[in-house]
């Protein structure tokens, strides 16, 4: 196996705690940072297809304002003159949002969301918006029938990112971005993660505002950062987090710090491990593997590890997720598909047209089993500190498999965690023999991130301890993409 990093001279190529410590030392200047990421997006993005637009000038404006703070002494933090991006269904004021839809979009143009100000406000530099799956959703196929080409996965340019923050999940690979946002409906953070060989952390529901983010179910949607390391998640998620008024459902207790205890090991939490995400199915040797080395990494360093069962299969979890995340989209999205469903790529149209059939009844009745499935999974948390499981059964397949890209989302465990809204992260576990991402699952109980992102530093110091962008093999210098 020949894996293709990206050279760490590239400044595009560091870790955001990396290129903070640079930039506060003065040995790197924000527009040099700004700039390789530009770079980036030249060279590979016309084979990756990570962004549907960006803002060079703009980006490059706002590098300068943070080295004129650098200059006076006055830096917002370690987020202070970073590039960043964010999923196409995340609006931003000066930067248009259509959600890789032809569908006109009817936002006020001056919406911002609440999370990007936060990030501007901490000094991060946003370059654009990434590739999506139309409106954030979908069926989990990927039909080629949108717009825009659907994102590639860096490692290998034939593979699929995982969705349906694809793009997400493709740029912070490859280095269009030093991190990005996408969001998590039912594994849409943690799924492009665990595709592309990065950290995704969806937070416990209600952690990060959803204020100026397009909804896709009000139940379950929750953005969350992708980033090259744990280290860098938790620097973003810092940033992020906290109430707002503007989001009903935004959490109103006080955010825990995730960094002062990162380092502090795992000395005995107790770690339930699921080894199957139906108890009928394999997972490929890889994911296997990974699995069991990192049993051994949390027992090695003094944590207690035994088997446990989830309260249901991940496809029942999903089989409950279903009617409400369908039906409230057809809420949400029914004007648009009313008078603009022939302009909507396929997977939305059917996705939206289950919902429109999805009887109150049942959706009523998911909600009730949702509600005793949550009760379920705080007992369990009682039991244990930390579940381990794999996020997915097989590695990224073929983006030309339409069954395999499928079966890649619904077989994934990512619908647990969106149902009862427990935090859960995916962290990179090596390579397969192909060279593409295998991960591995983490979650904990609610509003216990700290303890998650602990578990996650040890994890990742054995698998990688000096996290790499991929090179992107296939090179190109065309774009795809729109700049501003």
């Amino acid at each position: 196996m020949s894996l293709n990093f990206l050279s760490s001279d590239d400044p595009a190529a560091l870790s955001i705690a990396q290129a903070g410590a640079l930039l506060a030392g003065g040995q790197l200047r924000s527009s040099e940072l700004v700039q390789a990421v530009l770079d980036r997006i030249q060279q590979v993005d016309g084979v990756i297809h990570s962004y549907l637009r960006h803002d060079r000038n703009a980006a490059l404006a706002a590098a300068q304002a943070a080295e004129v703070r650098a200059g006076q002494g006055r830096r917002l933090g370690p987020l202070d003159g970073i590039p960043f991006a964010v999923k196409d269904n995340i609006y931003t004021k000066g930067l248009a949002t259509t959600a890789a839809s032809r569908v006109p979009q009817r936002h006020d143009p001056a919406l911002h969301a609440t999370l990007v100000g936060r990030l501007q406000a901490a000094g991060a530099i946003l370059v654009g918006k990434l590739n999506t799956w139309e409106y954030g959703t979908g069926t989990g196929a990927v039909h080629f029938d949108l717009e825009n080409p659907p994102a590639r996965n860096p490692w290998d340019p034939r593979h699929f990112t995982g969705g349906s923050s694809s793009g997400s999940g493709a740029a912070v690979a490859a280095g269009t971005a030093c991190f990005a946002i996408g969001t998590d409906t039912g594994g849409s953070v943690r799924l492009p993660a665990a595709a592309c060989g990065v950290v995704g952390l969806k937070p416990t529901f209600g952690r990060i505002s959803r204020h100026g983010v397009m909804p896709n179910c009000w139940s379950f949607d929750g953005p969350g950062p992708l980033a090259l390391t744990v280290e860098d998640a938790c620097l973003v998620y810092e940033a992020m987090a906290g109430h707002d008024a503007a989001d009903p459902a935004s959490l109103a207790c006080s955010v825990q710090p995730l960094l002062p205890t990162l380092n502090d090991g795992v000395a005995g939490l107790r770690v339930g491990v699921v080894r199957r995400l139906d108890p009928a199915d394999s997972v490929e040797p890889a994911i296997d593997e990974a699995l069991n080395q990192t049993c051994d990494i949390l027992r090695d360093e003094g944590a207690q590890i035994r088997d446990i069962r989830l309260p249901l299969a991940p496809a029942e979890f999903r089989a409950i997720a279903l009617p409400i995340n369908r039906s409230e989209s057809f809420s949400i999205h029914e004007q648009d598909y009313l008078e603009h469903r022939t302009l909507m790529g396929r997977a939305l149209r059917e996705k939206l047209e289950i919902g429109m059939y999805i009887r109150a009844a049942d959706y009523l009745a998911a909600l009730r089993q949702r509600r005793e499935l949550v009760a379920r999974m705080d007992a369990l948390f009682d039991d244990v500190d930390v579940l381990l499981l794999p996020m997915t059964d097989r590695v990224a397949p073929a983006l030309t498999d339409e069954q395999a890209v499928i079966d890649f989302t619904a077989r994934s465990a990512g619908s647990p965690f969106s149902l009862t809204g427990h935090p859960a992260v995916s962290v990179p576990a090596g390579f397969d023999h192909n060279g593409l991402p295998v991960a591995i699952q983490l979650a904990t109980g609610f509003l216990q991130e700290a303890r998650l992102m602990r578990a996650a530093r040890v994890v990742e110091r054995h698998f990688s301890p000096q996290p790499r962008r991929a090179q992107v093999v296939s090179q190109s210098t065309s774009s795809v993409h729109s700049p501003v």
